[in-house]
């Protein structure tokens, strides 16, 4: 039996209220709050940081496969999947993959690692699906879009929840869609999208599973839809026969906001949270089609809660101080620059030789002396031995930090700079951005823990690395 034997989240720190977004442009006030990807954020940032929750005590080393899903990856022609496996710790024979185009690319790289693992080709796929997706300023997507990721491990070894059945269709529609021409998602008038698109697609697909595996809705305890607002998710669910009231999880709209291709999954984990063994779920994913499973949580539900999930990172949150401020992040509004020579760019050689300890993070620990070093050495620092050392990575560790600085002054998306000396309990001394913090409260002492970012984007490419932030779990 093939089933989910782990499960992660990602919803940045940051919130912006609907009511900002309506009080600058004179809009309808929309309910709720979206949540906003940090600048430095981008969906392989919050792919990563959700793999990351989805690995908690799991071996990194044990995964077969890979699969990045978004519509928002940072590159056209570049794959995201060999950055995230690098970033996670994977082994260097793991098959990467990205997935994109599609609203339900989450689900199709979900059905993929199921097939993966059922057929012997791979023990272990996790499956990180994260969105940044943006809408036209003014707009009604601007204000219902929100920034997250989800990861799923799949495998056959301590299931949390078996995958019973699935299903599956596509339909060609021009509904919702983004070309490679264009900066904004587009979508076609209202009533078509809805009653020719979602919700016909979705109840033809929900009702056909439901068929195919001789189920009814009273059988399923949770049902989980993407949605693009929890109105037309509720009509989908009523129309088929769910009790709104009772079984169908809320999206996460008002306290996120539509997260697209992560949106169904994001919800899953959420589910998966609460859940008791013996309960079924539904999960169904729209966009040019529907995938459905069907899953039945099992006993081991309990061991896989020890995780930040979508709970854990709903409860960390700072409301964004303006409405301007997610515009600069964005880059949709020019700011006068700071009257400083450009920054140079960096040497794609140079990264690529600092990999393991830029990427991955690893420094050295002595095998003479114990001692714990960053970056990697030759030469140990307190015993002076020699290319005696073993590899020691960092990213998964806290710290607290021994001195700061804030530059007002330095070229950067959001001023202050802030650059940090952080100590390691077992030794090891790091100097890094900090990010995700009010200037304000940063004091000596503070811990904090480490988080992949992005550092610039100069010369056509990202430069990718870790930063430190706030330990607030």
């Amino acid at each position: 039996m093939v089933g989910i034997t782990s499960y992660g989240a990602y919803v940045p720190y940051y919130r912006l209220s609907r009511g900002k977004i309506a009080e600058a442009w004179g809009s309808v006030l929309l309910p709720g709050e979206k949540a906003v990807a940090n600048y430095d954020e981008d969906s392989l940032t919050m792919a990563i940081a959700a793999g990351l929750d989805c690995l908690t005590a799991i071996n990194p080393k044990s995964i077969d496969r890979l699969y990045f899903a978004s519509t928002t990856s940072p590159y056209k022609e570049k794959q995201s999947a060999a950055t995230i496996a690098t970033a996670l710790d994977l082994d260097k024979e793991a098959l990467t993959v990205d997935f994109s185009n599609s609203l339900r690319c989450g689900t199709n790289a979900m059905a993929a690692a199921a097939d993966a693992v059922s057929s012997g080709s791979a023990k272990n796929v996790l499956v990180c699906v994260a969105e940044n997706r943006l809408g036209h300023p003014a707009g009604n997507m601007e204000a219902s879009f929100g920034d997250g990721a989800a990861a799923l491990l799949i495998g056959k070894e301590g299931i949390i929840a078996t995958m019973e059945g699935s299903y599956t269709l596509f339909d060609e529609v021009l509904d919702v869609w983004r070309s490679d021409k264009d900066f904004f998602v587009r979508t076609w008038e209202d009533r078509f999208v809805t009653e020719q698109g979602y919700n016909k697609v979705v109840q033809q697909a929900v009702s056909s599973a439901l068929s195919k595996y001789c189920l009814s809705p009273k059988d399923f305890s949770k049902v989980v839809l993407y949605a693009p607002n929890p109105r037309q998710g509720n009509i989908v669910s009523k129309a088929v026969g769910f009790d709104t009231k009772i079984q169908v999880q809320g999206n996460l709209y008002n306290g996120v906001g539509n997260t697209g291709s992560a949106s169904a999954l994001m919800s899953l984990v959420a589910v998966l949270e609460e859940a008791k063994a013996g309960e079924r779920i539904l999960l169904a994913a729209y966009g040019s089609g529907c995938d459905v499973f069907i899953l039945k949580v099992t006993d081991e539900v309990d061991r896989g809660k020890n995780r930040r999930g979508v709970k854990g990172y709903l409860a960390a949150k700072k409301e964004l101080s303006s409405y301007q401020r997610y515009l600069r992040w964005r880059g949709l509004i020019d700011v006068e620059p700071q009257r400083r020579p450009d920054p140079p760019t960096p040497s794609a050689v140079a990264l690529w030789r600092d990999t393991q300890g830029g990427i991955a993070l690893y420094g050295s620990k002595c095998r003479n002396c114990g001692a714990v070093q960053y970056p990697a050495q030759r030469v140990c620092m307190i015993c002076q031995a020699k290319d005696n050392f073993e590899d020691y990575r960092f990213a998964d560790k806290a710290g607290n930090i021994v001195t700061f600085s804030e530059d007002n002054l330095a070229v950067h998306p959001d001023p202050p700079a802030i650059l940090c000396a952080v100590d390691f309990p077992e030794g090891g001394r790091i100097m890094c951005d900090m990010t995700d913090c009010d200037p304000r409260e940063i004091k000596i002492g503070m811990p904090v823990e480490m988080t992949f970012r992005k550092l610039q984007y100069v010369g056509g490419f990202y430069n990718y690395w870790w930063k430190c932030r706030p330990l607030r779990f």
